[in-house]
């Protein structure tokens, strides 16, 4: 009797060796694989059932079924180990099929960023008039009345004072500057002819629309010394201008007025669309206007303390954004502002 018992806990152990690597085999998720061992395994799990039965052995067979109990558990356990990280291991590797990318492909480029277009015209310009001997100044955007007006020979009563052009500070002590000709007073006070400069800067202006905005850039240059004059002018604009937009640029001058300069003009180009024949760009004209020019004014001289009867000088004031649009063919002044990556890119 005894030894039947023996037999057959032994019987159920092999049996328990030989099922559970093929029940481990049918799980298809980690989950089955648990339910598995803890039918095996577990507290109350085939082997537990086999392990109770050993109670009812006599003392001379209870070691030896005891070490084919142990040896049975350390097998299952081991395949129960082995399954597991085989499982997971094929997890990854689906994981790495799905995500899998081809190495030999060619790299994706990053986006490099560049110039803005009114930054790209600025370099041009500097670039253009410092290779005619200027040098390039700069000064305070928030000026006081003097430098913005009266030196320039801008009376109380003139209309550019008017609030609807200027922002003023403070009631009107301080003022945010209306163009860069300050730079230029600045410079003229602090340094004795002979002097030759440009201005580049933001300025600002109340106003906004397709042509204007509050804020925008100008550069403004001035030439003094003993014997400029109006051919020095004419020279200096005509190379400035066919250099930025090529040799074949004809230019033009028409008088103008300025308070800070007499005699004034107003510099036109020939359209470059239609090479000076007419169309919707130059307004059927043929010319382009492009900036303002002129002689500076003798009062200007007085308020800097430069002798009218030596020095003479010539100044002049473009707008970066006007050019820039000449320059792309850009139609709104806004854009620049915007910063629209889509029409940055063009540029």
């Amino acid at each position: 009797m005894a030894d039947r018992m023996k037999d057959s806990l032994l019987q159920n152990l092999e049996r328990l060796r030989k099922e559970f690597p093929a029940a481990l085999a049918q799980a298809d998720d980690e989950a089955k694989l648990l339910e598995v061992k803890t039918e095996f395994l577990g507290k109350k799990g085939r082997l537990t059932e086999v392990l109770k039965e050993m109670g009812r052995l006599g003392a001379e067979d209870r070691p030896l079924v005891g070490a084919a109990a142990n040896e049975v558990k350390q097998f299952l356990e081991s395949e129960y180990d082995a399954a597991l990280r085989k499982f997971k291991a094929a997890q990854i590797e689906r994981h790495l099929q799905a995500d899998k990318f081809d190495v030999t492909l060619p790299g994706r480029p990053e986006a490099l960023g560049h110039l803005h277009p009114v930054t790209q015209i600025l370099d041009l310009a500097k670039d253009l008039f410092e290779r005619l001997g200027f040098v390039t100044r700069t000064g305070p955007e928030i000026e006081d009345d003097f430098h913005n007006f009266e030196a320039l020979n801008i009376p109380v009563h003139h209309p550019a004072r008017d609030l609807q052009d200027t922002f003023y500070l403070q009631g009107r002590k301080w003022l945010l500057r209306t163009h860069t000709s300050t730079v230029q007073i600045r410079v003229m006070k602090g340094q004795r002819p002979p002097l030759r400069m440009i201005a580049p800067g933001a300025v600002y202006r109340s106003d906004s629309d397709v042509t204007h905005t509050p804020m925008f850039h100008q550069i403004e240059g001035l030439w003094v010394d003993e014997g400029i004059t109006f051919a020095d002018l004419k020279g200096v604009l005509s190379l400035f201008v066919q250099g930025l937009f090529g040799a074949s640029t004809q230019v033009r001058f028409r008088p103008s007025f300025f308070p800070f300069t007499e005699p004034s003009a107003e510099l036109d180009m020939s359209c470059f669309k239609c090479a000076g024949k007419g169309c919707n760009l130059c307004k059927g004209t043929g010319w382009i206007e492009v900036l303002g020019c002129g002689m500076v004014d003798p009062e200007v001289f007085k308020f800097v303390d430069y002798d009218p009867d030596k020095y003479q000088g010539f100044a002049f004031g473009i707008g970066l954004e006007r050019l820039a649009m000449l320059k792309f063919g850009i139609n709104d002044l806004r854009l620049f502002f915007e910063n629209d990556i889509r029409f940055l890119r063009q540029f």
